[in-house]
């Protein structure tokens, strides 16, 4: 039994040495999504402030939303005028046809009352999309969270007035928080040591985590006395209650 104990101690000393120094790291976002509005206006509401963890679809940033709910007020509006028309054209096409079929009337007449009903069918399809045009741009006088994420950065005001075509940088910045990188610079003879989703443990504030290979880097960062290095991404999933930020240096421990 004492044999057995000094074999796995030995062996686990040898397993200790076999592994490598850790590598240095730090944390970055998984992904950044810029989110900017596509239709011009005055910013109405911002409901949301740098390090706010929000849901998918909570509601970012409202526009002046009166223009757009005119606008879609009208549309419908015209889609009950065409829905009646359409009616009456197909009233006045059984009743042609009718009459047609006693004699009372040309097939001119009758082809004449076909033509109305057609065109009432396109007026009512016209009606109808300019309708989906305009609740469109109305969801566009919004901007909700696409996903469970933190806001990284906010760049914009109640009162603002926003050109889709002059935004030079996004208005909302936002990331997922379920997950975070953890990057290290390598060279090429390390980054071959990591295979594509290989499972690798981190030490991320002092406890041990488990993570995969996210990417191996294909173009070098730059190069060093010792070669060209490159970016080495390593995928682990972020507690609820975690306060980790981009920057936090962390270690990867090597294979």
């Amino acid at each position: 039994m004492r044999h057995w104990s000094i074999a796995c101690l030995l062996l686990f000393v040898t397993l200790e040495a076999d592994a490598g120094p850790p590598l240095k790291a730090w944390l970055e976002w998984v992904h950044e999504v810029e989110m900017r509005v596509v239709e011009s206006g005055v910013v109405e509401d911002v409901q949301v402030a740098p390090g706010q963890h929000v849901k998918a679809d909570d509601l970012l940033l409202r526009m002046d939303q009166r223009e757009a709910k005119a606008q879609l007020l009208e549309a419908r509006a015209r889609v009950a005028r065409a829905r009646v028309a359409g009616e009456k054209a197909q009233r006045e096409l059984k009743r042609s046809q009718e009459l047609f079929d006693r004699g009372l009337i040309a097939i001119e007449e009758l082809k004449d009352a076909e033509l109305v009903q057609v065109a009432a069918v396109a007026e009512m399809e016209a009606a109808k999309a300019a309708e989906e045009s305009r609740s469109v741009a109305l969801e566009r006088t919004e901007l909700r969270a696409p996903f469970d994420g933190i806001i990284v950065a906010r760049h914009v005001w109640k009162g603002a007035v926003i050109y889709k075509t002059l935004q030079q940088e996004p208005l909302i910045v936002i990331a997922p928080d379920g997950q975070m990188l953890a990057r290290a610079l390598v060279t090429a003879n390390v980054l071959r040591t990591f295979k594509p989703n290989q499972r690798v443990q981190l030490k991320v504030n002092g406890s041990i985590r488990n993570g995969r290979v996210y990417s191996r880097g294909v173009q070098s960062v730059r190069v060093e006395l010792e070669g060209a290095v490159y970016y080495l991404d390593i995928l682990f999933d972020v507690n609820s209650n975690e306060l980790l930020r981009p920057s936090e240096t962390v270690q990867i421990l090597t294979p």
